[in-house]
């Protein structure tokens, strides 16, 4: 085994990891994050969930082509906006295809939280872009961005979710869902190019927010390593999902 220095990513204020040795192989550029029996655990877990690695790997890939169209002429913070929204769009696009997936997800918008939804109601899924140490399990990782009341109330609905016995009656969520849109467990897709320019994924559920950051999690799956996309998204990735200021208006004579 090689033994290598593993020092934890630090942007935008996160707290670093004290350096230490890890015995362990590095990930090989463009590849699994992990490998042997620790990979058939993930590979195994994701297909419970109904997805795979190649879903998120076409994914990432589509999105960085997208957002490497944008120029100096567009606004700032639009190749992490498209970056995050396209990956979501992707997702969507495979999973609610019935030429590519049976029994087809759902897709939603609501709340402006991108998600696509399990065929069995049972779980959902969305893109956002994460800091820290993401496919990286000896580091901690974070949402990259704040997030509103909305998204705080999901992550906490992850930590009580139960699934309960159909009533008589169906609720419009359930119906077209097949379970609480809002109650149940929301899977985040963490995506993060770090200093060195590798794009890392993980797909993981989160269960605690520290302020407007989500930085717990009860299960993190790592993904893969890829080559750098060609730009910088760590930058704003999402709009806000309902935490806009109120203004107060006056009607004048």
């Amino acid at each position: 085994m090689d033994t290598f220095e593993h020092l934890c990513n630090d942007r935008q204020g996160f707290k670093k990891q004290p350096s230490f040795q890890v015995r362990s192989l590095k990930p090989t550029l463009g590849g699994d994050v992990v490998t042997g029996s620790e990979a058939h655990k993930v590979d195994a877990r994701l297909k419970q969930l109904g997805v795979g690695k190649e879903l998120f790997e076409k994914a990432l890939d589509w999105a960085a082509a997208e957002a490497r169209m944008c120029t100096e002429f567009d606004a700032p913070a639009m190749a992490g906006i498209t970056f995050w929204s396209r990956t979501n769009r992707y997702l969507a696009e495979q999973l609610t295809d019935p030429a590519e997936q049976d029994p087809v997800w759902k897709y939603t918008a609501r709340d402006s939280i991108l998600r696509v939804v399990h065929h069995s109601g049972g779980h959902a899924i969305t893109a956002v872009s994460g800091s820290g140490g993401v496919g990286d399990l000896d580091c901690s990782v974070r949402s990259k961005n704040p997030k509103g009341r909305v998204m705080a109330q999901l992550v906490e609905n992850n930590v009580k979710y139960e699934r309960g016995g159909q009533g008589v009656f169906s609720s419009r969520d359930e119906v077209e869902f097949g379970g609480e849109l809002d109650s149940m467990p929301l899977w985040f897709l963490l995506y993060e190019r770090n200093d060195e320019g590798k794009l890392s994924a993980e797909l993981s559920l989160p269960v605690k927010m520290e302020g407007k950051y989500v930085n717990e999690w009860s299960e993190r799956l790592p993904l893969f390593t890829r080559n750098d996309p060609g730009l910088d998204i760590a930058l704003l990735d999402a709009p806000d999902d309902g935490n806009d200021p109120d203004f107060e208006v006056r009607k004048t004579n």
